[in-house]
């Protein structure tokens, strides 16, 4: 894969040009049609992905209301680097939401790398790191947001 193309990606724009190198050619090209699933809540994770081109909607299914549209990303975003971290199911859906192109990074392929280049396990954690970090302020943001305006009704 074309190293340029994830250098568009938040998580991986701080790493050097050899590290990137040596991730795109991990990363493996898929299409997906329309409203296919790349994954569904509770699935094990073995892979996270980088948006190329289309859109991808990341949604959980609530009982008694249906489907909750959580986040639809646009190209350039990742999703399911969760699967990387921890050994947990999937805490959502991942669905197609037009047709769309990913580059798909396996988890087992990318610890072997991490395993042998201490160095780029370390800039990439901290990659993880900052982006968990900005997520869980949006979603305390989110909160404090929903919580106010709770409190008018």
């Amino acid at each position: 894969m074309d190293d340029a193309v994830l250098r568009r990606c938040p998580l991986f724009e701080s790493l050097r040009p050899e590290q990137l190198l040596q991730i795109a050619a991990l990363a493996q090209e898929k299409q997906v049609p329309l409203g296919a699933f790349l994954f569904r809540e509770n699935d094990p994770g073995d892979a996270m992905y980088v948006l190329l081109d289309g859109k991808v909607r990341i949604s959980k299914q609530v009982e008694g209301i249906g489907e909750e549209a959580l986040a639809v990303l646009e190209p350039g975003s990742f999703f399911g680097e969760m699967a990387l971290i921890d050994d947990a199911p999937r805490s959502a859906d991942a669905r197609a939401h037009t047709a769309c192109r990913l580059a798909e990074i396996r988890r087992d392929e990318l610890e072997q790398l991490l395993f042998v280049d201490r160095e780029l396990a370390h800039d990439l954690l901290w990659a993880f790191c900052r982006t968990l970090s900005a997520r869980l302020r949006e979603t305390n943001d989110k909160i404090k947001a929903f919580f106010a305006l709770s409190a008018f009704h």
